[in-house]
């Protein structure tokens, strides 16, 4: 690998060479992100999957910009225009803007002003004008009339758009422009009148005006999606006549015709040519920065909510709630798999509540239930009322469940294959009661754009978007590890080293010859080689197997480890995994070898002391204000719990239970100055806040934490 790359990508995320390096070379053997992370902490130096993640990314960019470089050295090449000079100045440069700048002057294009010029014999009269020599320009010109050019004005207009064409490519003036666009522009945005009465939503943006380096992503996003939607019209103001003196202070040596001529081509140049290419540079460049950071918040959003806390394997009575059609109820064994469902009335406008009652009565008691999960949509509020006014025979826990996304994977081709005969608000009950059971495992079965934790999702680049959420679901699924005797298709292919394919030759497998003993049974299955097993076999969970270790996030290639370690205090394998006080008596230091260090056999004391344990904590039930049902029932002053349901970079979304978020935006969320609500608050969290307003009409809530 290029040093010079390496170099790069160390001094933009802040590691030193070396793990940089090892990271690089791992990922060119092939290892994933998640592997790379858990199991290679000695070459990397004990990086993150953050970290390595960023490493990934900064190396396909530059690799990116190698591959445009090639491309941009054999196109000037092929023109033979190459010099040496120019070679060396493009191979060593990676600056993408820089980049292009010296490939302009040669960049295949339409027939331009200056091109015509040319091609009437004018350049020689450019040359004239630029060498200030006092010459007199219009004797000059006359020498260059033929009969396409007929007239002096009409060969000094043409040498004058050769000028403003050599002033737009110099790549010094292109670099000035765009450091005082991005220091000192304002982004400001119109109405499109012929809209304004369409636009009420961008009313803030009318007529607004802003530094563009203080201009927040969501507000910069919100004015892109307001002129792409032809509401608004966004532009950038600068002071033209300080960029003009200083395109002048360059090229103007003299004075007389000469210096006033070329003032004229410098303003056209500017006007025609620099500025637009370069303003559009900019808002592009800023577009990209809100971009990252709106993917920031929704890949953090997102892990928040992939990591919540599971109920875990318990049977579970699931309610879709509902008006007039009524709320479709089902029952889920331990495993999530359907035992019987039922919709109920007890609402508007059969109001049929006790029969409802009593259907939910009888089936908590046949299917031995042990906790209720209601869906956050309509009829929410009263659906969990009336579950609290039944008296079961015990204690059963009742958790309000996110239906964000729901619906999306009800109607799923995935849907369709696991439960074809069931219709599409019952697969929806189904997905509300598995993600109270699991929201790691329903979630990754939805497209992470519908589950609405993000921040202009749909306006940022959907490539980008895709990646970082890919990549994200991976972490998560990676991090939790799965039971590969129970875990679905779908999850499986965000496992390390397998994907969609070996994820179906796994499940065949299991249909086929039934439940895995011993994690090295993978080798038998189709397809899946020694890497995919390299990569996979430490994620991956077998409970009650042949080998206690599978059980655990140790990595099958340092088992004869840990049976050594056994070995060392006179206990096998069982024994050793079950008492720690003797693991403690052990010098890791005596384990250290070429390829082993202190960060895996840590690594590997930890996983044996809570062999099988889910990181991701348990859940908990959360009750909202009796007084408060829909947003009618909301007035200033209430002191109210809530629950986190968005992260924004403005603020934070608060579930109170009036069918209505509201918004605690950062400025109520803490006295002290935050860059981010993050800082504070998480997704899930459950808090307690005051309701400093209400517009009703507008269906808004403002909120301030309460401590």
């Amino acid at each position: 690998m290029d040093n010079k790359i390496i170099e790069i990508i160390s001094g933009t995320i802040g590691i030193n060479t070396s793990s940089v390096r090892n990271t690089i070379a791992l990922l060119d053997e092939g290892a994933t992100v998640p592997f790379i992370a858990r199991y290679r902490k000695e070459r990397t130096g004990s990086l993150d999957e953050v970290k390595i993640g960023e490493i990934f990314k900064q190396l396909k960019k530059l690799k990116e910009l190698q591959e445009r470089k090639e491309s941009i050295l054999a196109s000037i090449d092929e023109q033979g225009k190459l010099t040496p000079e120019l070679r060396e100045r493009l191979i060593h440069s990676y600056d993408s803007n820089e980049i292009e700048d010296l490939y302009l002057p040669y960049k295949r294009r339409k027939k331009t002003r200056a091109d015509v010029a040319r091609e009437l014999g004018l350049e020689p009269l450019a040359k004239i004008i630029m060498s200030q020599k006092g010459t007199d320009v219009k004797g000059q010109a006359r020498r260059y009339l033929s009969e396409k050019v007929a007239d002096v004005s009409t060969a000094i207009e043409g040498a004058l758009d050769i000028i403003a064409e050599w002033i737009s490519e110099d790549q010094v003036v292109r670099e000035r422009l765009r450091i005082h666009l991005r220091k000192y522009a304002f982004i400001q945005s119109k109405v499109v009148q012929k809209k304004k009465a369409e636009a009420d939503h961008y009313r803030d943006y009318f007529d607004f005006s802003e530094s563009l380096a203080r201009c927040p992503s969501h507000r910069f996003l919100a004015m892109m999606r307001g002129e792409k939607e032809g509401m608004l019209k966004v532009s950038l103001d600068v002071d033209d006549d300080k960029n003009l003196q200083m395109i002048e202070r360059k090229y103007i040596r003299s004075y007389g015709e000469e210096a006033t001529l070329i003032r004229a081509a410098i303003e056209d140049s500017y006007k025609r040519l620099i500025y637009p290419s370069i303003e559009t540079l900019i808002l592009n460049e800023f577009k990209e920065k809100a971009d990252d950071e709106a993917i920031s918040v929704f890949v953090n959003n997102l892990e928040q909510l992939l990591l919540a806390a599971p109920l875990g394997q318990k049977s579970v009575l699931a309610i879709d709630p509902g008006f007039r059609t009524g709320c479709k109820v089902v029952c889920l064994d331990a495993n999530g798999d359907i035992l019987e469902y039922k919709t109920i009335f007890p609402h508007e406008p059969q109001r049929q509540a006790q029969e409802a009652e009593s259907i939910i009565r009888f089936l908590v008691d046949k299917y031995h239930v042990e906790a209720i999960a209601i869906g956050n949509g309509t009829a929410s509020r009263e659906t969990k009322t009336l579950v609290d006014g039944i008296r079961f025979d015990r204690r059963i826990e009742v958790y309000i469940v996110s239906e964000s996304g729901a619906s999306i994977y009800s109607a799923s081709e995935l849907a369709r294959e696991e439960f074809p005969d069931l219709d599409v608000t019952v697969r929806g009950a189904i997905s509300i009661g598995r993600r109270l059971m699991d929201p790691l495992a329903e979630l990754v079965k939805i497209d992470p754009k519908s589950i609405g934790v993000g921040q202009y999702q749909h306006d940022v680049h959907q490539g980008k978007l895709k990646d970082n959420l890919d990549m994200t679901v991976s972490r998560c699924v990676n991090k939790v590890g799965v039971n590969l005797n129970t875990a679905s298709e779908h999850i499986l292919t965000y496992i390390a080293g397998l994907g969609p394919g070996l994820a179906r030759n796994i499940v065949m497998y299991r249909r086929e010859n039934g439940d895995f003993k011993e994690i090295a049974t993978l080798n038998k299955v189709a397809r899946l080689g020694a890497k995919a097993f390299e990569q996979s076999a430490g994620f991956l969970r077998i409970r009650d197997g042949n080998n206690p270790l599978d059980n655990t996030g140790v990595h099958p290639e340092r088992y004869n480890l840990v049976n050594k370690m056994a070995r060392a205090v006179g206990l096998d394998l069982a024994a050793f995994i079950d008492q720690s006080e003797l693991r403690k008596t052990l010098n890791l230091k005596d384990f250290v070898t070429e390829e082993v260090g202190m960060p895996t056999l840590t690594d590997i004391m930890k996983e044996l002391d809570k062999p099988g344990l889910d990181p991701r904590g348990e859940a908990h039930a959360f009750n909202f204000d009796n007084r408060i049902h829909s947003i009618n029932d909301v007035e200033d002053g209430m002191i109210v719990p809530g629950i986190v349901t968005n992260m924004t970079n403005f603020g934070a979304f608060v579930d109170i239970g009036a069918h209505q978020d509201g918004l605690l935006h950062i400025s109520q969320i803490t006295d002290r100055f935050i860059h981010n609500p993050a800082e504070v608050l998480h997704l899930g969290q459950a808090i307690s806040v005051k309701v400093i307003g209400v517009e009703k009409e507008r269906k808004r809530i403002n909120l301030s934490l309460l401590f």
